[in-house]
C-alpha cells in the first residue's frame, strides 16, 4: 500500500524527509506518494483528511485532532524560531490594529501567535508565505514572515516590529510550537508508529551528513543560498525534531489552551 506523505519545500522539512524519501534508509517496505506544498495548503490537507501523513502548523491542530495523531518525530519546536511582524515603514503597534496586515495563511500558528499578540487587529488578508514580503512592500503594510524570509527581510530594507515567537515564551514560558507531523488515525497505531520511526531514521541521517546539504534540499530551496539554507535548518531542526519529548508535548498543550481561550480571534 502507497501512503501520501506531505511537507513543505522549505530546507528543514527537505532536510528531515530527505533519506526517507529517496531511499538513503531501508523503508521497510513503506511506499509513498510525496506531495510538497506551503504551510496553508498541508494544513487544508489535514483538514480534509486527504493526506495519511502530513506537516502542519500546530495552530491547526485543533481542527484535526479527532482524525489525527501527532507523531513525535519530524517537529519544528524551539525557541528563537517564531514568526515575525514585519513593515516597509516602522510602525508601532497601534498603527498595526488599524492596518490591514498579510498572514502566511488563516489556519497556521502564525495567525495564532498575531492575535495574541494583537487582539485588536482585525483587518487581515491571508497569503502565501512566500508572497508576504512584496505585499508588504508595494501596500506599504504590515505581515507576518515565516520560514527564509526571517533571513532575508533586512536586505529588502524592511523592518521588524516584534518577534511573535519571543512573545508567545515571554508570556507562556514556553518554548514554541510552529509545526509537526501527523498521521490519520485509521491507518492503525501500528501503521503510525513505523511511519515515526522511519522519520527519525531519516533525520538521524541527514544529521550524520551534516553540513553537507544535499541536491535534494537545494532544489527545492526558495533562496538557494547555502549559507541562508544552512540557518534555516540550525534554527527550525534541532532535539525537538527527534522527539517532541515531555518539554515538547507540554508545550503543545499550552497552545491547545491558549487557542481554546482565543480561537474567536481566529476565525
Amino acid at each position: 500500500m502507497t501512503y501520501t506523505l506531505a511537507f513543505s519545500p522549505c530546507p528543514n522539512d527537505t532536510f528531515i524527509f530527505d533519506a526517507l524519501v529517496n531511499k538513503k534508509i531501508d523503508t521497510e517496505g513503506m511506499k509513498f506518494n510525496v506531495r510538497l506544498e506551503d504551510v496553508q495548503t498541508l494544513n487544508e490537507f489535514a483538514i480534509a483528511g486527504e493526506a495519511s501523513f502530513t506537516k502542519i502548523s500546530f495552530g491547526v491542530y485543533p481542527l484535526i485532532m479527532k482524525h489525527y495523531s501527532i507523531l513525535n518525530s519530524g517537529s519544528a519546536l524551539g525557541r528563537g524560531v517564531g514568526p515575525l511582524l514585519i513593515t516597509k515603514s516602522r510602525s508601532g503597534k497601534k498603527e498595526i490594529n488599524e492596518q490591514q496586515v498579510a498572514i502566511p495563511g488563516e489556519n497556521t500558528t502564525a495567525h495564532l501567535l498575531f492575535s495574541l499578540a494583537f487582539p485588536e487587529a482585525t483587518k487581515k488578508v491571508f497569503l502565501r508565505y512566500d508572497e508576504i514580503e512584496k505585499y508588504v512592500l508595494e501596500n506599504d503594510a504590515p505581515g507576518v514572515i515565516i520560514h527564509e524570509n526571517r533571513f532575508t527581510y533586512q536586505k529588502r530594507g524592511l523592518h521588524k516590529v516584534i518577534d511573535l515567537g519571543a512573545y508567545w515564551e515571554q508570556e507562556t514560558g514556553y518554548p514554541i510550537p510552529l509545526g509537526g507531523i501527523v498521521g490519520r488515525k485509521n491507518l492503525g497505531k501500528d501503521i503510525i508508529e513505523k511511519v515515526d520511526r522511519l522519520i527519525k531514521k531519516s533525520l538521524e541521517y541527514s544529521f550524520a551528513h551534516y553540513p553537507e546539504i544535499s541536491p535534494y534540499v537545494r532544489d527545492h530551496s526558495q533562496e538557494m543560498e547555502i549559507a541562508v539554507i544552512k540557518q534555516h535548518i540550525d534554527l527550525y531542526v534541532n532535539d525537538f525534531s527527534l522527539n517532541l519529548g515531555e518539554k515538547g508535548h507540554a508545550a503543545i498543550q499550552k497552545l491547545l489552551s491558549v487557542y481554546n481561550q482565543n480561537g474567536p480571534l481566529v476565525k
